[in-house]
């Protein structure tokens, strides 16, 4: 029996540390940034939602042009040059005395944590082994996984015990030890097919998003809107059932059970294929979505929390991993910034689009409408991917029968 490649190199640790890091910061600053710009700024409730949210629009922007010149420039160069401005940022939060400055080195700090995210993706795509792709991917999204767990908690915990510079004084030490990280890295080399090494001047859409990467990417966005309605809406839906202590556990027993998945739901999508995986992890989910509009108790809203986290953090993974799988490997990092600018218009639109709906139908008929949303999800995903991937399968079945 042929001895399985190395999935725990020192490249794959320190890439997933880097992005750990970027996604640990990401999450402690937003949900602190809104109550530090009102406090130090005196903002609005939209102008503090903005000193959150607009840190993912210039994350939005910049990842088409990193995936066309991450091959041109480098994927280490990129990343460190990603990770320097990205570290530039964090001390620049020190010295804003005005909510305009602040706007703009939000908008800054996400440009530069969209080339770096975009640049780890396509590392770890690399470094990972095509045989243990579906498993390594599943392990290196679990440092963003991670990162959601218990980014909001500790960010949350230093705001209330310490002074507001606190915040800003940790991520950049979380910052410096990311670029620490970086240079040691050893990225492999791809070979560039000779008509990419010719350079066009014309404009095509094709240089800034990999077409191959279009059909999940859309049914990502879904899953994504749906997804920031937990992110958005959770705490004050909390509030509202008088449940303020169990909600601040939720994202642990998201990342706990997600943890204790992941050595079998990766290895299933290499042995058995992707729906093996998908379509019980969709399932899961919008089953965790109707557990959640429908919490009476802590104990019924920390269950919807393990089965939404073993659900949705396993259909993202394995989703990126299909992105990654589909493009040629020379366009991988085009592929990694298509999959992501898609993820994070839809948790971006999300929040905006569901409070004009929130109004008219509660946070439980808000949950249960985005249940349904997921439900079709898994039509739409058979359509993009899912009826390809089955009949892929039989085809390499008859083969080796």
């Amino acid at each position: 029996m042929a001895r399985k490649p190395k999935l725990w190199t020192k490249d794959f640790i320190m890439v997933s540390i880097s992005n750990f890091l970027l996604f640990i910061s990401f999450y402690m600053l937003m949900v602190t940034l809104a109550v530090y710009s009102i406090e130090n700024f005196h903002a609005s409730q939209s102008e503090a939602g903005l000193a959150s949210s607009i840190f993912v629009l210039g994350a939005v922007i910049v990842r088409p042009i990193a995936g066309k010149v991450i091959d041109t420039v480098g994927k280490k160069k990129l990343l460190l040059i990603g990770l320097s401005l990205f570290l530039i940022m964090m001390l620049l939060y020190f010295p804003i005395n005005n909510l305009g400055l602040l706007f703009l080195i939000r908008f800054l700090h996400g440009f530069s944590f969209g080339i770096s995210t975009t640049a780890t993706g396509a590392i770890a795509a690399d470094i990972i082994p095509m045989a243990r792709r579906g498993e390594g991917m599943g392990y290196f999204s679990t440092s963003m996984n991670l990162a959601m767990a218990i980014g909001p908690f500790l960010g949350l915990f230093i705001s209330q015990q310490f002074d507001g510079s606190m915040i800003f004084i940790t991520t950049t030490i979380f910052a410096v030890i990311a670029v620490l990280s970086a240079l040691f890295l050893h990225v492999p080399q791809i070979e560039q097919r000779n008509e990419n090494i010719q350079v066009e001047k014309r404009f095509r859409i094709t240089d800034y998003f990999e077409k191959s990467t279009l059909p999940i990417a859309l049914f990502v966005m879904i899953c994504g809107f749906v997804y920031s309605s937990i992110l958005t809406f959770l705490t004050a839906y909390a509030e509202e059932i008088n449940l303020v202590n169990a909600a601040s556990f939720f994202f642990v027993m998201y990342a706990v059970f997600l943890l204790l998945s992941r050595p079998f739901t990766g290895k299933m999508f290499d042995i058995k294929g992707e729906n093996k995986v998908m379509y019980p992890s969709i399932l899961m989910f919008g089953i965790g979505l109707v557990i959640l509009s429908q919490v009476n108790s802590g104990l019924v809203l920390l269950i919807a929390g393990a089965i939404i986290g073993v659900g949705f953090g396993t259909l993202q993974s394995s989703a990126q991993t299909i992105a990654v799988n589909e493009a040629e490997r020379h366009r991988v990092g085009l592929a990694t910034s298509t999959f992501f600018v898609f993820f994070d218009l839809g948790v971006g639109v999300g929040p905006f689009l569901l409070g004009f709906i929130l109004p008219l139908t509660g946070f439980r008929g808000i949950y249960l409408g985005m249940a349904m949303l997921v439900f079709f999800s898994m039509l739409v995903y058979y359509i993009v991917h899912g009826k390809k991937a089955s009949n892929r399968q039989e085809q390499n079945n008859s083969m080796a029968s």
